[in-house]
């Protein structure tokens, strides 16, 4: 996972075309200036549907390695923000939403009252900013530094100054959460199957299985993938006939014998779209979006 960014606006009227979004484009500059390269930038309703939707999206598909969000964090009804965010996220930071209400508070009073939040999902560490631009600057700035250096302990498993692979690579998502994530999106009424494939490292070469060739066992492999690539091909599947739900994992880094190299979940109306859906998403992951190499 590189260090990229992703900046998230959360907004009826920005989502309705009805308001300009300052917010988004300030955070985005502020992030790049510290080094950070935007990967992906969105703009969504106050929908705690669509907004765990979209940060699933951007840790799990597309790998990103810091997702900012802005707005949605006041005492509104329609601000549900820290909710869904809080429903996504594996481990909370306390101390990131903590600093920031101390620095607003420098400011004004009312910097006590912003409800956003920060925590960490997989390799991406995920944290809401208020809505107005001048508070999300202030935000942001007074925990970049410590932003920054979190999300390289994330991108190296703990130690910020490694630069060698990942040994044992990420860390497996659990099927039972992602079955009930999927089952509380919004077109979860329109799925009749869920399939799912869980691809793992096995101890027989690959020149032996798939031509029949004698060789020498594997003990591991090293294991990476094309982050846009692989994202492309979950929004060819979702475009499939009958397809509703998909979603993917994909490991990288040194990996050993028995580990799991990917996930996939696809959900749609009949076993027959479902099950070429899937076939057919395996099949584009394995020949064009990863990266195999055998260690024996």
């Amino acid at each position: 996972m590189s260090r990229t960014a992703a900046v998230i606006t959360i907004s009826d009227k920005g989502s309705r075309g009805e308001r300009a979004d300052t917010s988004g484009p300030a955070i985005g500059a502020i992030l790049e200036g510290a080094g950070f390269q935007i990967a992906h930038t969105a703009i969504i309703p106050d929908e705690g549907a669509d907004i765990r939707k979209e940060l699933i999206r951007c840790a799990d598909e597309l790998g990103i390695s810091l997702v900012v969000t802005t707005g949605g964090t006041g005492f509104s009804p329609r601000d549900v923000t820290p909710e869904a965010t809080a429903q996504v996220i594996e481990r909370a930071v306390p101390g990131i939403p903590e600093a920031m209400r101390a620095e607003s508070m420098k400011v004004t009073p009312r910097g006590c009252l912003s409800r956003g939040t920060a925590g960490i999902r997989g390799r991406s560490l995920i944290v809401n900013l208020p809505g107005s631009e001048k508070a999300a600057r202030e935000n942001l700035n007074a925990v970049l530094p410590g932003i920054a250096h979190g999300v390289e302990m994330l991108l190296s498993q703990g130690s910020a100054d490694c630069g060698e692979p990942v040994k044992g690579g990420r860390t497996s998502p659990s099927m039972d959460a992602w079955l009930r994530e999927a089952k509380a999106d919004p077109d979860s009424g329109k799925v009749g199957m869920y399939l799912t494939h869980n691809g793992v490292v096995r101890s027989t070469a690959r020149s032996q299985v798939r031509e029949g060739k004698a060789g020498a066992a594997v003990t591991g492999m090293y294991f990476s993938y094309d982050r846009e690539k692989a994202a492309a091909a979950v929004e060819e599947a979702k475009a499939l006939p009958g397809i509703y739900y998909v979603r993917v994992w994909l490991n990288e880094g040194e990996l050993s014998v028995g580990d799991d190299i990917m996930y996939v979940l696809v959900g749609g109306d009949i076993r027959p779209h479902v099950i070429s859906a899937l076939e057919t998403l395996v099949g584009k992951l394995k020949k064009e979006c990863v990266t195999e190499a055998e260690r024996n």
